[in-house]
Protein backbone atom coordinates (compact mmCIF):
# COMPACT_ATOMS: atom_id res chain seq x y z
CA UNK A 1 0.00 0.00 0.00
CA UNK A 2 0.90 3.31 -1.10
CA UNK A 3 2.76 5.70 1.70
CA UNK A 4 -0.33 8.50 0.99
CA UNK A 5 -3.47 5.53 1.16
CA UNK A 6 -1.93 4.51 4.66
CA UNK A 7 -1.71 8.32 6.05
CA UNK A 8 -5.27 8.80 4.68
CA UNK A 9 -6.24 5.62 6.69
CA UNK A 10 -4.81 6.33 9.40
CA UNK A 11 -5.97 10.05 9.89
CA UNK A 12 -9.47 8.56 9.01
CA UNK A 13 -9.25 6.28 11.79
CA UNK A 14 -10.24 9.21 14.34
CA UNK A 15 -12.66 10.94 11.75
CA UNK A 16 -15.52 8.83 11.81
CA UNK A 17 -18.50 10.89 13.32
CA UNK A 18 -20.77 13.15 11.31
CA UNK A 19 -20.65 15.76 13.15
CA UNK A 20 -16.50 16.08 13.44
CA UNK A 21 -16.43 15.16 9.40
CA UNK A 22 -18.34 18.32 9.14
CA UNK A 23 -16.39 20.26 11.84
CA UNK A 24 -13.64 19.05 9.90
CA UNK A 25 -14.56 20.79 6.66
CA UNK A 26 -15.21 24.25 8.32
CA UNK A 27 -12.57 24.41 10.36
CA UNK A 28 -9.16 22.62 8.68
CA UNK A 29 -9.27 24.97 5.66
CA UNK A 30 -9.77 27.85 7.98
CA UNK A 31 -6.84 26.86 9.86
CA UNK A 32 -4.74 26.46 6.64
CA UNK A 33 -5.96 29.33 5.00
CA UNK A 34 -5.20 31.89 9.13
CA UNK A 35 -1.79 29.91 9.53
CA UNK A 36 -0.77 30.84 5.80
CA UNK A 37 -1.63 34.06 6.81
CA UNK A 38 0.37 34.77 10.07
CA UNK A 39 3.42 33.19 8.17
CA UNK A 40 3.12 35.71 5.24
CA UNK A 41 3.41 38.61 7.77
CA UNK A 42 6.68 36.82 8.28
CA UNK A 43 9.13 38.80 5.28
CA UNK A 44 12.37 37.00 5.25
CA UNK A 45 13.83 38.74 2.44
CA UNK A 46 12.43 41.39 -0.26
CA UNK A 47 8.81 40.20 -1.21
CA UNK A 48 9.91 36.34 0.17
CA UNK A 49 7.56 35.66 3.25
CA UNK A 50 7.77 32.95 5.61
CA UNK A 51 4.27 32.02 4.08
CA UNK A 52 5.76 31.29 0.73
CA UNK A 53 8.74 29.37 1.91
CA UNK A 54 6.27 27.18 4.11
CA UNK A 55 3.81 26.21 0.56
CA UNK A 56 7.22 25.68 -1.61
CA UNK A 57 7.84 22.89 1.80
CA UNK A 58 4.29 21.72 1.84
CA UNK A 59 4.21 21.34 -1.73
CA UNK A 60 7.12 19.27 -1.62
CA UNK A 61 5.64 17.35 0.69
CA UNK A 62 2.49 16.44 -1.03
CA UNK A 63 4.35 15.64 -4.19
CA UNK A 64 6.49 13.07 -2.29
CA UNK A 65 3.03 11.48 -1.94
CA UNK A 66 0.82 11.51 -4.86
CA UNK A 67 1.01 13.72 -7.87
CA UNK A 68 -2.32 14.41 -8.67
CA UNK A 69 -2.43 15.30 -5.29
CA UNK A 70 0.16 17.75 -5.17
CA UNK A 71 -1.80 19.24 -8.22
CA UNK A 72 -5.08 20.05 -6.11
CA UNK A 73 -3.14 20.84 -3.10
CA UNK A 74 -1.18 23.66 -5.38
CA UNK A 75 -4.26 25.11 -6.45
CA UNK A 76 -6.20 25.31 -3.60
CA UNK A 77 -2.26 26.89 -1.91
CA UNK A 78 -2.57 29.33 -4.78
CA UNK A 79 -6.27 30.19 -3.85
CA UNK A 80 -5.43 30.80 -0.30
CA UNK A 81 -2.56 32.87 -1.04
CA UNK A 82 -4.39 34.99 -3.73
CA UNK A 83 -7.24 35.61 -0.87
CA UNK A 84 -4.26 36.13 1.99
CA UNK A 85 -3.31 39.02 -0.48
CA UNK A 86 -6.95 40.29 -0.89
CA UNK A 87 -7.52 40.64 2.85
CA UNK A 88 -4.09 42.31 3.02
CA UNK A 89 -5.15 44.72 0.70
CA UNK A 90 -8.95 44.87 2.66
CA UNK A 91 -7.56 44.87 6.10
CA UNK A 92 -4.17 46.25 5.45
CA UNK A 93 -2.28 46.31 9.05
CA UNK A 94 -4.98 44.93 10.94
CA UNK A 95 -4.86 41.23 9.07
CA UNK A 96 -2.66 39.36 10.86
CA UNK A 97 -5.08 40.13 13.72
CA UNK A 98 -8.28 38.52 11.78
CA UNK A 99 -5.77 35.92 10.87
CA UNK A 100 -5.09 34.99 14.46
CA UNK A 101 -9.03 34.98 15.18
CA UNK A 102 -9.90 33.08 12.43
CA UNK A 103 -6.70 30.37 13.72
CA UNK A 104 -7.91 30.22 17.55
CA UNK A 105 -11.44 29.49 16.88
CA UNK A 106 -11.06 27.24 14.17
CA UNK A 107 -8.66 25.23 16.86
CA UNK A 108 -11.31 25.24 19.04
CA UNK A 109 -13.71 23.59 16.54
CA UNK A 110 -11.17 21.21 15.95
CA UNK A 111 -10.86 20.20 19.57
CA UNK A 112 -14.73 19.99 20.25
CA UNK A 113 -15.19 18.06 17.05
CA UNK A 114 -12.75 15.57 18.52
CA UNK A 115 -14.30 15.37 22.20
CA UNK A 116 -17.54 14.40 20.22
CA UNK A 117 -15.50 11.73 18.42
CA UNK A 118 -13.80 10.78 21.61
CA UNK A 119 -10.27 10.37 19.92
CA UNK A 120 -7.51 12.39 19.99
CA UNK A 121 -6.49 14.40 16.97
CA UNK A 122 -4.14 12.31 14.93
CA UNK A 123 -1.24 15.31 14.78
CA UNK A 124 -1.05 14.51 19.06
CA UNK A 125 0.88 11.31 17.54
CA UNK A 126 2.38 12.35 14.58
CA UNK A 127 2.85 16.58 13.53
CA UNK A 128 2.68 14.96 9.66
CA UNK A 129 -0.55 14.81 10.17
CA UNK A 130 -1.22 18.35 10.25
CA UNK A 131 -0.08 18.31 6.40
CA UNK A 132 -2.70 15.33 6.04
CA UNK A 133 -5.60 17.02 7.16
CA UNK A 134 -6.27 19.11 4.18
CA UNK A 135 -4.71 15.90 1.95
CA UNK A 136 -7.42 13.85 3.56
CA UNK A 137 -10.34 16.34 2.47
CA UNK A 138 -9.39 16.99 -0.84
CA UNK A 139 -9.27 13.13 -1.27
CA UNK A 140 -12.57 13.29 -0.94
CA UNK A 141 -13.61 15.49 -3.44
CA UNK A 142 -11.13 13.58 -6.03
CA UNK A 143 -13.06 10.14 -5.13
CA UNK A 144 -16.35 12.16 -5.86
CA UNK A 145 -15.41 13.65 -9.28
CA UNK A 146 -13.73 10.43 -10.28
CA UNK A 147 -9.84 11.65 -10.14
CA UNK A 148 -7.56 9.53 -8.72
CA UNK A 149 -5.10 10.01 -5.58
Amino acid sequence: MRTIDLLLEEYGESHQNPTNKWIHWICVPTIMFSLLGILWTVTLYGPLTLGMVFLGAASLYYLRLSGTLFVGMLLLSLAMAWGIMALEQAAGSFAWQIHVGLFAAAWVGQFVGHKIEGKKPSFLKDLQFLLVGPAWLLHFVYRKVGLPI
